[in-house]
């Protein structure tokens, strides 16, 4: 199953190149990662495979780098859906897109349920895509609710207890960290809020870790745990105390 974005322009052979390298693979590769690079400057990348940090991050792996520091083959964490190549009998053991998430991160969530399902995933750079992508900076009321509420989802849906209490004081200090980020607190607390109503969806989701394959350490190895960007949570209060 090939997914592709509205605002991508492939190159010709990026369908063959993908489907080359599943054939090859064992049936526990379930998804392959594009070349995605930028439209806008081909000569860097957009996206190589994305990671997930234990403070909520979803990060582009790659992204702005020279796309000649990421001509090799690879495993990633996880691929971006808008350009990616999944097997079906990926699907039909892991499941679908979890519509629930609206927007943002449902790749990264489906991923997730799939390396602990025993699933990992390979980037092919061969396999190029032009991304036009959203504008760097802008970050609208509709996108902090969806990014609040998704981000945190994506932990109570597929994280075993005993872990997610392991890494407690890391998301909290991501979720803390986002809301003195985005500046809009009313988005952010409506999509915290939100999560109350699909906590019957989360709990009944919960169900498929009773078939992991991953154990408790491994998952654990899956996700960063480098702090975010240059400066610190305390540092970022200190600055806008002083403000």
């Amino acid at each position: 199953v090939a997914l592709l974005n509205v605002d991508t322009v492939a190159d010709p052979d990026w369908l063959s190149e993908l489907v080359a390298v599943m054939e090859q693979s064992p049936e526990d590769l379930g998804a392959l990662a594009s070349g995605m690079v930028r439209m806008d400057d081909p000569a860097l990348v957009d996206d190589a495979g994305d990671i997930l940090s234990w403070y909520g991050s979803a990060l582009k792996r790659g992204h702005g780098r020279s796309v000649e520091e990421y001509q090799t083959a690879g495993e990633v964490f996880s691929v971006c859906a808008g350009a990616a190549l999944y097997r079906k009998s990926f699907f039909d053991r892991v499941g679908v897109f979890d519509e629930a998430f609206t927007s943002y991160l449902e790749d990264i969530d489906l991923c997730l349920r799939g390396r602990i399902m025993g699933y990992h995933y390979r980037y092919v750079p061969t396999a190029r895509v032009l991304h036009q992508g959203h504008s760097a900076g802008v970050v609208g009321a509709y996108y902090v609710f969806l990014m609040t509420r998704n981000r945190l989802m994506v932990f109570l849906k597929n994280i075993p207890a005993a872990l997610f209490f392991r890494h407690l004081h890391q998301i909290v200090y991501g979720q803390i960290y986002y809301f003195l980020i985005y500046r809009k607190p009313i988005a952010s607390l409506r999509g915290y809020f939100s999560l109350i109503t699909l906590l019957p969806h989360i709990i009944a989701s919960r169900r498929w870790l009773a078939e992991r394959r991953a154990d408790t350490n491994s998952i654990d190895d899956l996700l960063l745990s480098e702090e975010l960007g240059e400066e610190s949570l305390g540092q970022k209060i200190k600055r806008k105390f002083r403000r």
